[in-house]
């Protein structure tokens, strides 16, 4: 019998991972392996099932590199919350006679793979594909996780129109962008795009420019409608603002009522998208106007589900060639353990403990560098208040367009800057 390799997706989805599957699947059968893809990422393995396991054929995959989702699907099944789910992994694969196995995934999953590889004790060799179009795994030489990329270009397309939109109709729009861990893709659709600001949770941690652990609603409520009161001075009564969906799971839960009971999902992570952010900034910035007789039209927008299965781009469509080619490569020299990853041109190998963190034994997390030039460059070119406009003349200004004494607008916005 020929060895078998079989293939996992787990986590959300993100464009490219049937670019992953094609080149893998190809190259194994092009070794003498036989390939299976694991429907459902981990769901059914976990209760020892095997019928979800299917043969994968050069037919098969050899034109789906370049479509979006993935024909494995894909589930956030975690088999490391009890001990007997990981153990029916192993035995199910084992039964299966599976050799090899590549995990397509972000952190959990990377996690999940690390701990299949450890207690299968060397029956199974494993490698992992990082995956997660947030762009939060720290890949060496600043190398951006696959999908994240095309993630980011559909995403300033649709922030584009929705700042002609803006324009046109005389309205923001509050646009909540994925990222969990890390404000990557919010602050990357921002910048390229040029929206009016982007907030990420970042700016609040103890590095960041406010150095706070938790975030406050009204100071993100007041960042933005420090915003449009100075683009109001301008004569400008639109813009678009982005914030990462991260923040909801920061913020004081004192401020919010809404996360008190929030659903979680299998990794023990709030469903962000049970948390209607957007709503929420929104109601407050336009309550705090409205009482000072400031009328502003304001929509709320989450931009996330649109980006995961789409299409992907030709950087991505390569990408993932590379990596699922590699991750068979490491596999059939007798790698195991470790995570393929391809920076500088070549395909390297990281083993898992060399990505986690010693402290909480997960995967670290690539936060948004905000003392980075590139986050520099992206804050330059925000609309934001800013200590220069708290100058005499300058905040004369802005009180006037929202309606306050200068005195009544330092102590309300000063704490800011």
């Amino acid at each position: 019998m020929k060895e078998r390799l079989a293939i996992v997706v787990g986590g959300g989805p993100a464009p490219g991972i049937n670019g992953v599957i094609s080149a893998a699947t190809i190259e194994a059968i092009n070794e003498g392996k036989d390939v299976f893809g694991i429907i459902d990422g981990f769901k059914w393995l976990s209760e020892g099932r095997m019928e979800k396991v299917i043969p994968l054929t050069i037919d098969e995959v050899s034109r789906i590199y370049s479509t979006g989702g993935s024909i494995l699907r894909t589930s956030r099944e975690n088999p490391t919350k009890d001990p007997k789910k990981i153990q029916n992994v192993i035995t199910a694969l084992n039964s299966l006679g599976i050799k090899y196995l590549l995990t397509i995934g972000g952190d959990d999953t990377a996690y999940s793979a690390s701990v299949l590889e450890k207690e299968a004790n060397g029956k199974i060799s494993v490698a992992h594909v990082p995956k997660t179009i947030d762009n939060d795994l720290p890949l060496p030489g600043g190398m951006p996780t696959f999908g994240f990329e095309t993630a980011r270009h559909l995403g300033v397309r649709l922030v584009q129109n929705l700042m002609e939109d803006a324009k046109s109709t005389g309205r923001w729009y509050f646009v909540v962008a994925m990222g969990r861990s890390a404000g990557h893709l919010a602050l990357g659709i921002g910048k390229a795009a040029g929206a009016t600001l982007t907030i990420i949770a970042e700016e609040f941690t103890s590095t960041g420019s406010f150095g706070e652990e938790s975030i406050s609603l009204r100071k993100v409520c007041d960042i933005l409608e420090g915003a449009i009161i100075k683009r109001l001075t301008t004569g400008r009564d639109h813009g678009v603002a982005i914030i990462a969906e991260g923040i909801a799971e920061r913020l004081d839960p004192e401020e919010m009522d809404e996360l008190k009971d929030v659903e979680r999902d299998e990794h023990g992570h709030i469903r962000l998208s049970e948390i209607p952010l957007g709503k929420i900034l929104k109601d407050k910035v336009k309550d705090s106007l409205t009482k000072r007789g400031i009328k502003v039209s304001i929509v709320d927008k989450d931009i996330g589900y649109e980006l995961r299965a789409s299409q992907p781009i030709p950087f991505d469509a390569e990408y993932t060639k590379n990596l699922g080619y590699g991750g068979v490569r490491f596999l059939l020299e007798g790698g195991s353990g470790a995570m393929i990853i391809f920076s500088s041109g070549k395909l390297t190998p990281i083993p898992f403990g060399g990505m986690l963190d010693p402290i909480t034994g997960r995967t670290r997390v690539r936060l948004v560098d905000i003392e980075s030039e590139s986050y520099k460059v992206g804050r330059k070119y925000m609309i934001r208040l800013e200590k220069e406009d708290f100058s005499d003349n300058a905040v004369k200004v802005l009180a006037k367009a929202s309606n306050m004494s200068p005195e009544e607008f330092g102590k309300r916005f000063g704490y800011l800057v």
